[in-house]
């Protein structure tokens, strides 16, 4: 699992861009991206993608979306932590899709 959004960098995550907190939902799926929180129904702006099926998070983290390109991207980002779980270099996401459906 990987985790990001935490634009202040202390831990502490900021607001959502819906400007409140959220509900929680189900996933079960790898490469699924949800909302990371402090407890229930209060979302933020931190997220993690999974790269392995996580049913216990189900009911506890909103999912919001998927990954279906570059899989192998996530997974060498999770390899290449140190042992305070942050990327030896800063990762930066620089373009997202959202598809129309």
């Amino acid at each position: 699992m990987i985790q990001a959004g935490d634009s202040l960098g202390d831990g502490t995550g900021g607001q959502s861009i819906w400007g409140r907190e959220f509900e929680d939902e189900f996933h079960k799926r790898p490469f699924t991206v949800s909302m990371a929180n402090a407890g229930p129904s209060v979302n933020g702006s931190q997220f993690f993608i999974t790269t392995v099926a996580t049913p216990w998070l189900d009911n506890k983290h909103t999912v919001f979306g998927r990954v279906v390109k570059a899989m192998d991207v996530v997974q060498a980002i999770e390899r290449k932590m140190e042992k305070a779980d942050m990327p030896y270099e800063d990762v930066k996401i620089i373009n997202v899709t959202v598809p129309e459906f």
